[in-house]
Formats: structure tokens, C-alpha cells, sequence
């Protein structure tokens, strides 16, 4: 394979990939691919898509790095970003997420007392990084070891 694989190939071979993988599981789900930003996001709609979700997304982050994978396999290591959703499970997570984030940040500056967040994963600490980047009075660090590293806010 050469080095640059076009990211809409690769969005391709995630669309195919991901198809297969919805029919071995055997749930009705349709999937649709789309490239932003020089990233590839794969969407799964459908009806009953709890198992393709998971216990706290966990089956879902599971597919989402089963996807990358294959994507990187398929362009000899060379991949652009892939993300994962089904039935938007992710989108209002990461919404959710950010609500709590905001109120958080705003209760940090107000009381001027630090407040560290749960342990989570790296995107979902991206979320809560982004979302307190906006307000001012208020940052951001990330502390701890993976799989315990969390978000601290602090009074800026």
C-alpha cells in the first residue's frame, strides 16, 4: 500500500467493514460513513441497537477500535481518525457530559475551590478539556494514570 490512502477509501473500508460486522450480530442497523475534517465517522441507526452499545458504551468502544483496526490494516497502518456512534449514544453522551462540565467549571469558579471528575476515557476527558476551555476563570489538567486518569478544574 502507498503511505497516503484517500480518507474517503478509508471511509470506505470502514462502511464495509462495519456493515458485516452489524449483519454478524445480527440486529438491524443501517450504516452510514462520512468524512469531516479529514476524519472518518461511522453512524449505526436502527431499531434495538442496545448491544451494539453496551453496558456504559463499553461494546461500542470495543467497535470502535475493532473498525480503526481493520481501517489500519487495510491502509497499511496509514489511517485517519475514526469514530464510532450507534444510535447517537455517543453524541448525547458527550452533550450530557459537557452540560455537567460547564456547571462544574462555573460552580469551581464561584467557590474557587478546585473539583476532580471521575476516572474516564481520553475522549471523554477531550469533552470535559474543551467545554472548560470556553469559559474563563476556570482550567484544566488531566492527573493520574490511565485507566484511573481524570480531570481536575481549577480556579484559573
Amino acid at each position: 500500500m502507498e503511505d497516503d490512502v484517500p480518507v474517503e477509501d478509508q471511509a470506505a473500508a470502514a462502511q464495509k467493514f462495519t456493515t458485516g460486522l452489524v449483519e454478524a450480530f445480527g440486529v438491524a442497523g443501517r450504516v452510514e460513513t462520512e468524512v469531516r475534517e479529514e476524519a472518518v465517522f461511522v453512524d449505526i441507526n436502527g431499531e434495538d441497537l442496545g448491544l451494539l452499545v453496551g453496558p456504559k458504551g463499553a461494546t461500542l468502544t470495543a467497535l470502535e477500535e475493532i473498525v480503526r483496526a481493520v481501517v489500519q490494516r487495510s491502509t497499511g497502518g496509514h489511517s485517519a481518525r475514526v469514530h464510532v456512534d450507534v444510535g447517537g449514544y455517543r453524541q448525547r453522551r458527550w452533550e450530557a457530559l459537557a452540560d455537567f462540565a460547564r456547571n462544574l467549571a462555573e460552580q469551581v469558579k464561584a467557590e474557587g475551590v478546585e473539583r476532580a471528575l471521575e476516572p474516564m476515557s481520553p475522549p471523554d476527558r477531550k469533552v470535559v478539556h474543551d467545554t472548560v476551555a470556553e469559559i474563563e476563570g476556570v482550567a484544566t489538567a488531566s492527573v493520574g494514570e490511565e485507566p484511573r486518569r481524570r480531570v481536575v478544574i481549577r480556579p484559573a
